[in-house]
C-alpha cells in the first residue's frame, strides 16, 4: 500500500510561493531597469550648461557678418542669439554655399538643396564638413553634425568657422570676402629653396666638420679573429 502523502509543514503553500516568485521577479526587473538607465537629467543639464558658456555672442556677430559678406545678402540674417544662429545654419545650405564661395570655380559641393527632412539636412552638413577638411581645416577644429543639427555644441561650430575664416585669409587667393582683420592669419611653414650648387657646398662643409677618410687605406689592418704578426 502507498503511504498517504503528508505535506511538509515548513513548505509554504503554492499560492504563497507564487507571490514570493512574483515579488522577486519584480524587484529584479526594477534593479535591471535602474542599471540600464542613462545619466540623470540634472547631470546632462549641468554638462550642457558648461558647453553653452563657451559660446561667444561676439563671435556670432563676427561670423554672421562674414558669412553675409562671403555669400551675399541672399542668405538672409539670423535672429540674434544662439538659437537663431543654429536655425540659420541647421539645414547645411548656407554652410555649403560658404565653402563653395572660398574655392573659386572648383566648387567642392556640386548639389546644394534645401530640405525639411532631417536626414537630408544632416547629409548637407556632412558634405560641408568633408569639403572644409579638404580645404585644410584640421580634425581637431571640426564640429560634429549633431553639434549643429541638435544644438549640442554650437561653440564647436564657431570654432570650425573661425578656423575656416583664418585659412581663407591666410591663403589670400582672392576668394575671401570681408574684413581680413576678422580672422588671424595662420602660421605658415617657412620653406626655403636651395640650388644644386648650394646643396653640394653644404655637403662639403658637413664633410669637413665630420672629418675625412681621403687617402686612408686598410693596409696594416688584420681581419677579425687573426692574431697580429709582430716582426722583430
Amino acid at each position: 500500500m502507498t503511504a498517504p502523502h503528508h505535506p511538509n509543514r515548513s513548505e509554504p503553500p503554492l499560492s504563497k510561493q507564487r507571490k514570493l516568485f512574483s515579488s522577486h521577479s519584480t524587484s529584479h526587473k526594477g534593479a535591471e531597469t535602474m542599471a540600464n538607465k542613462g545619466p540623470a537629467y540634472g547631470l546632462s543639464r549641468e554638462v550642457q550648461s558648461k558647453i553653452d558658456k563657451k559660446y561667444d555672442p561676439d563671435l556670432e556677430e563676427r561670423l554672421t557678418e562674414w558669412i553675409i559678406a562671403q555669400c551675399g545678402t541672399g542668405v538672409g540674417r539670423p535672429e540674434p542669439g544662439k538659437v537663431g544662429f543654429q536655425t540659420w545654419l541647421k539645414d547645411g545650405v548656407i554652410l555649403s554655399e560658404l565653402i563653395n564661395s572660398l574655392c573659386g570655380p572648383n566648387k567642392p559641393i556640386k548639389k546644394i538643396q534645401s530640405s525639411s527632412m532631417a536626414f537630408k539636412q544632416m547629409e548637407q552638413i556632412s558634405q560641408f564638413l568633408n569639403a572644409a577638411e579638404r580645404y585644410g581645416v584640421t580634425k581637431t577644429d571640426m564640429f560634429q553634425t549633431v553639434d549643429l543639427w541638435e544644438g549640442k555644441d554650437l561653440a564647436a561650430v564657431q570654432r570650425t568657422l573661425m578656423a575656416l575664416g583664418s585659412l581663407a585669409v591666410t591663403k589670400d587667393d582672392g576668394n575671401y570676402q570681408g574684413d581680413p582683420n576678422w580672422f588671424h592669419k595662420k602660421a605658415q611653414e617657412n620653406r626655403r629653396e636651395f640650388s644644386e650648387g648650394q646643396l653640394k657646398e653644404g655637403q662639403n662643409v658637413i664633410g669637413l666638420q665630420m672629418g675625412t677618410n681621403k687617402g686612408a687605406s686598410q693596409a696594416g689592418m688584420t681581419g677579425y679573429g687573426r692574431p697580429r704578426q709582430i716582426i722583430n
